[in-house]
C-alpha cells in the first residue's frame, strides 16, 4: 500500500500548513542548556488551552450531538493515523473502565491496524480506501458518531472515514489543528485547534498531540456525563476490575451517600458490586432488585431513578 502522489505536490501542501512551519528562532536549540529547553517546551505547551478554549463552542455543539446520537444506541468511533490514531484507540480503551461501557460502544480506528499503535504501518495512512473498510467491518448504522482525528486536517485515512461515515447518515466531527483543513470541511462539525508551528518543526505528537488529546477527554467525558454515567462528579458507572477501582468504588459510594462501612459493604454486596446500584440502594431505600429496575427504566440516570424512588 503506496502512496501515489506527487512528491512535490505534498511538499507544498505541508509548506502551506501552520503545523509544518520552520521557526528559524529555534535554529539553536539543540545548543541549549537542557533547563533552557525544558522552559521553552513548557511555555509551548501552556499555550494549548487557550487554543482549545477559542473553539469550546464548535466542541460543545459535537458533544451535544454525539449524546443524542449514542442516547439512540449509536457508537462513538475515532479514526486517524499515527499519533492522531493511538490518542484516538487511548480515549476510546479508557471508556469501559471508567464508565463502565460496551467495549463496542467507543472504538478506536487506526490506520495499518493494532499493528500501527508500535510499529510505522507504511502508506497506511495515505489510503481513504482502507478507512471505508475499516467502518464497514463495523457495520456503520446512521445513529453512530464518526470523529475523524488529523493534526494536519489533510489525512486521506482520516478524511475518508469521515466522507464514508456522512454518505451513510453517521454524525460527523473532523478534529485538526490547521484551519480551513479539508477535514473539518468534510464533516458536520469542524473543529480546528490551530496551535501554531510546533517546537520541533513538523512534530505534531507536541501542541497538535496535546490539543487533540484535551478534545477527545471532553468530547468522551461530557458525552458521558450526558448519558448519565455519573453522578455530579462522580464515575459512578466505574468498572471494579482491580483492587484500587474496588476501593474507588466503596470510596464513591461513600461520598455519594455518607453512610458506614458497615452500610456500604451491604449495599455493595446487594448490588453485585454495582456502584450506582449500591447508590440508589442506600439513598433510595430501597432494595436491590427494585434499584436494577428502577435504573433501567431510567436508561441508568442515577438522578432520575433516585426521584422516582423518592
Amino acid at each position: 500500500m503506496t502512496s501515489t502522489s506527487n512528491p512535490r505536490d505534498v511538499r507544498a501542501e505541508l509548506d502551506s500548513l501552520t503545523t509544518e512551519a520552520f521557526r528559524p528562532e529555534l535554529a539553536d536549540i539543540d545548543r541549549l542548556p537542557t533547563l533552557d529547553i525544558a522552559r521553552l517546551m513548557n511555555g509551548e505547551d501552556a499555550a494549548v488551552p487557550t487554543a482549545v478554549a477559542s473553539r469550546l463552542p464548535e466542541i460543545a455543539a459535537a458533544i451535544d450531538a454525539t449524546a443524542d446520537r449514542m442516547a439512540q444506541g449509536g457508537r462513538l468511533i475515532y479514526a486517524g493515523a499515527g499519533t492522531a490514531g493511538r490518542l484516538g484507540v487511548l480515549d476510546a480503551s479508557e471508556c469501559p473502565p471508567t464508565f463502565n461501557t460496551d467495549p463496542t460502544q467507543v472504538v478506536g480506528l487506526i490506520a495499518g491496524g493494532p499493528e500501527a499503535m508500535v510499529t510505522s504501518v507504511e502508506g497506511a495512512e495515505d489510503s481513504k480506501d482502507l478507512a471505508r473498510a475499516d467502518l464497514a467491518a463495523l457495520a456503520l448504522t446512521a445513529t453512530d458518531t464518526v470523529v475523524g482525528i488529523s493534526a494536519s486536517g489533510r489525512t486521506p485515512y482520516a478524511i475518508g472515514a469521515v466522507e464514508h461515515a456522512r454518505a451513510r447518515g453517521a454524525l460527523t466531527i473532523g478534529l485538526s489543528c490547521n484551519p480551513d483543513s479539508a477535514l473539518a470541511a468534510a464533516a458536520e462539525h469542524g473543529i480546528e485547534i490551530v496551535v501554531g508551528p510546533e517546537l520541533l518543526t513538523g512534530s505534531t505528537r507536541l501542541k497538535a498531540g496535546t490539543a487533540q488529546k484535551l478534545v477527545l477527554n471532553m468530547l468522551s467525558t461530557i458525552t458521558m456525563i450526558r448519558l448519565g454515567k455519573t453522578y455530579g462528579n462522580l464515575m459512578v458507572d466505574v468498572r471494579a476490575s482491580n483492587d484500587k477501582l474496588r476501593a474507588r468504588s466503596r470510596r464513591i459510594v461513600a461520598l455519594a451517600t455518607g453512610a458506614d462501612e458497615a452500610d456500604i459493604e451491604r449495599a455493595l454486596t446487594e448490588a453485585g458490586g454495582e456502584v450506582k446500584t449500591a447508590i440508589l440502594i442506600l439513598l433510595g431505600e430501597v432494595d436491590g432488585p427494585t434499584a436494577a429496575r428502577l435504573l433501567e427504566e431510567t436508561g441508568g440516570r442515577l438522578r432520575a431513578a433516585l426521584a422516582t424512588a423518592r
